[in-house]
Order: structure tokens, then C-alpha cells, then sequence
């Protein structure tokens, strides 16, 4: 299968592949060209725990129904997060050790940290900032003319948020855009020409943030990201553990950046592809609160979460054995029609629209989730004063990974309201 799915040959058609210990879903072409909703239709139907034992990424079990990454996401006892929370294993001599790529208690202290920066009272603070600079952006674009939306929009309100958030400088927020696309790379997607340059620019980043970190030890600021680790009990002392530090400081830019990125260029597309939600919301904006969510769902911004088995397990049947790698696949338990009715339909009104994958669930679950909400609400309550139609004019480029499902460019034309 590997050798047939080439970025200009994809294979269509799963079903013309023996679905046997070769069947590799984690290959980056097959959602590039969102071609791999079909493939996990038939490991859903005919392999929900799936054993591939020959990839680029070594062997691994593909977990594909709600219930089953259910069943893993909520027991850290016996599915284990050290080591790496996606399919590829890390590099021995480049590890990157973080928070969330932990288990208990080393990952629970370490959170603990940083998630008062989530709490209501903080997200309400925060809410007026996001608005306003949302209302910025959106008064800045050209009506009746082709703009890249992920560039205009997606991108620059994320990082302006995450530079908010690390009170980062904010003339310098385009690099944590950068880093953040760096750190999800491989040679294969184009955003590095080697792994020697991955490397050189990620420990910019950690020259970077150890500056900061120095210099908000002797000078707190005012409840960011970087404040709290330098003071945080379990992260004080981080500086003595500088891979370590890198590896958290990776996880809270990535984390920050790429769920709402990709979710809010994510939504213009599905409204796209579905006119008649696009209509319902025209008739009545206040759907945007049960639209933020089910958009969350479609896209699946992460595609995956990987875990390794602690101990000989079994699940749904089939014999895991201790030490194994296990891929819970959001993007596929997203689309099973045995826990979301009618699952390939974008439903801005849907009764339960929180039922969904794409956060995680357990200690794992995702801890700015109601912050990624919050951002999407705000800014399609302010695109909804402005603009009649979003129109996508062209097919997005979609981001050559199996863990980032998102894009490069989106081409769209800005209509206002009539």
C-alpha cells in the first residue's frame, strides 16, 4: 500500500487493498488529499481495532471507533501517554519530554500549573481582547477580491492570541506561527528542507523562551503562560531540564495554535459544502453557540492521539500486547454513526453538538478547550456583522500530516450584508 500511495497516486479506493497487517492509515498524502475518510469507513465496519504491523512509523494498532477511544482515552492505567503522543516515535537523541506525554503524577503536577491560565474568570478577562482584534482583522480585509482566509485570518488571530497568552512580543508573534508549524514537520511536508534545520530552529525557540523565563522569575507578569511556570512548584526549576522545557513550550503553542487555526478556516469550508446550514445561520446568528462545536467535530483538528499499552490487554476482541503502540483516531470516531447520528452531515443545530472527539477525554482531555470555543464564537459573531457570504473560490491545500488536519490556504471573496 505504502509504495501504490504516493502524493500523485492516491489510492482512492480502500477497498482494493487486502485489508491486512499492511493497511496503514497514518500516511500523510491520504489527508492531504482528503482521501481517508473512506479507509477508516471500512476499519470501522470491518477492523475497528486494527493491527498494522509495517509502516514508516513501525507497527502500530489503529483504534477507530467512539467507544473503543472512549475505552482508551479514559484509562491511563493501562494505556499508557510517556513517550509520545503521535504515531511517529521520537528521535532518542532529539526527545521531547512534556506535560502531556505523561502520566500521573509528573503530568498532573505539571498541568496543574498552567491551567489556571483557562479558568473562567481569566477566558472572561480574555474575551474582550479576542473581540476586539477579531473586529480588527475583519475591518481590514478587501471586499469583491481574493484573499488567503488561513493567512488574513486563521493564522494571524491565533498567534496574536498566543502572543497575549505568553506575553510574547508582539511585533514578534509571527514566530510562534512558525515554530508551531516547525514542530509538527517532517522533510516530507515542505515547512523544513532536513531535520538538521527542524532542530536549529526549535532550540531558537527554547533561546528564546529561556530569556523570558529569566527574566519573568525576577519580574512576574500578569498571569502568563511563561509567569506561571517560572513560579509554578513543579516547573520552577525547569530550566535545569532545557529539552524539557522546549517540549512543554512546544505543547502550549501547538495546542494553542493549530485547534482554533484550522477549526476557523475549517467552519468557512463546511459552510461552503453545506449552503443550507449557511442559510439557517444567516436566519438566525444565534446558532453560532451550537455551530462552534459541531465545526470542532468536522474538522478534527488533530487527527490522532497515540497511546502505549502498560500491560497485555484486550480490547474489542482483539489481544494488545504491553508495549504496543495504540492510535485513537478522533478524526474517525467523529464520523461513527453509532454515537452521532448522521455523523458525515454538517449540522449547525444539532441536539447534543459537544459530543465529539476532538478535545480527548480523561486527564489528557483538552485543557483550553473552552478558550478554543470561546475564539470561535467570538469571531463568527463578528463575521456574521459584517459579511453576508465567506466564498471559498478554490480547493484549500491541505496540510500533508496524519496528526495536523488543516490548512495551508484557504482562496475566499468577502460579500457584506446586503
Amino acid at each position: 500500500m505504502s509504495e501504490a500511495l504516493k502524493t500523485s497516486d492516491i489510492v482512492l479506493d480502500p477497498y482494493s487493498i487486502p485489508l491486512d497487517s499492511k493497511f496503514n492509515v497514518a500516511q500523510g498524502p491520504l489527508f492531504e488529499h482528503d482521501a481517508h475518510w473512506a479507509y477508516f469507513d471500512r476499519l470501522r465496519a470491518e477492523a475497528p481495532v486494527h493491527y498494522c504491523d509495517e509502516s514508516e512509523f513501525g507497527a502500530y494498532w489503529s483504534v477507530t471507533r467512539y467507544k473503543d477511544i472512549m475505552e482508551v482515552d479514559t484509562n491511563h492505567e493501562v494505556f499508557s501517554s510517556e513517550g509520545g503522543i503521535v504515531v511517529a516515535d521520537q528521535d532518542e537523541d532529539f526527545e521531547l519530554p512534556m506535560f502531556i506525554a505523561m502520566d500521573p503524577p509528573t503530568h498532573d503536577d505539571q498541568r496543574r500549573v498552567v491551567s489556571p491560565v483557562v479558568q473562567p474568570i481569566n477566558l472572561a478577562k480574555l474575551e474582550g481582547t479576542i473581540r476586539s482584534r477579531a473586529a480588527a482583522l475583519l475591518d481590514d480585509l478587501p471586499l469583491g477580491e481574493e484573499i488567503d482566509w488561513v493567512d488574513r485570518i486563521s493564522i494571524e488571530l491565533t498567534t496574536q492570541m498566543l502572543a497575549t497568552l505568553f506575553d510574547f512580543p508582539f511585533e514578534d508573534r509571527r514566530k510562534l506561527t512558525r515554530w508551531s508549524d516547525v514542530a509538527t514537520a517532517d522533510e516530507d511536508m515542505g515547512i523544513v528542507e532536513s531535520e538538521d534545520q527542524r532542530r536549529a530552529e526549535l532550540f531558537e525557540c527554547l533561546t528564546t523562551f529561556t530569556e523570558i523565563f529569566k527574566e519573568r522569575q525576577v519580574k512576574p507578569g500578569n498571569n502568563d503562560l511563561i509567569t506561571m511556570l517560572a513560579h509554578g512548584e513543579a516547573t520552577r526549576d525547569m530550566l535545569e531540564r532545557p529539552m524539557e522545557f522546549l517540549g512543554n513550550l512546544i505543547l502550549l503553542i501547538v495546542g494553542g495554535n493549530d485547534t482554533t487555526r484550522n477549526s476557523i478556516s475549517g467552519g468557512v469550508l463546511a459552510l461552503n459544502q453545506h449552503p443550507a446550514e449557511y442559510e439557517k445561520l444567516r436566519k438566525n446568528p444565534a446558532l453560532i453557540t451550537s455551530m462552534v462545536p459541531e465545526i470542532i467535530r468536522w474538522q478534527t483538528p488533530l487527527a490522532h492521539m497515540r497511546r502505549r499499552a502498560k500491560v497485555d490487554t484486550v480490547l474489542n476482541g482483539q489481544s494488545i500486547k504491553a508495549g504496543d503502540k495504540v492510535v485513537m483516531w478522533y478524526v474517525s470516531g467523529n464520523r461513527d454513526a453509532e454515537a452521532i447520528e448522521k455523523p458525515y452531515e454538517f449540522i449547525i443545530d444539532r441536539a447534543k453538538p459537544r459530543q465529539h472527539l476532538s478535545f480527548g477525554f480523561g486527564i489528557h482531555r483538552c485543557m483550553g478547550n473552552r478558550l478554543a470555543e470561546m475564539q470561535l464564537r467570538v469571531v463568527w459573531e463578528e463575521i456574521m456583522k459584517r459579511f453576508d457570504f465567506i466564498e471559498v473560490v478554490g480547493e484549500p491545500v491541505r496540510i500533508r500530516s496524519s496528526f495536523v488536519k488543516g490548512y495551508a490556504t484557504l482562496p475566499v471573496v468577502l460579500h457584506p450584508k446586503k
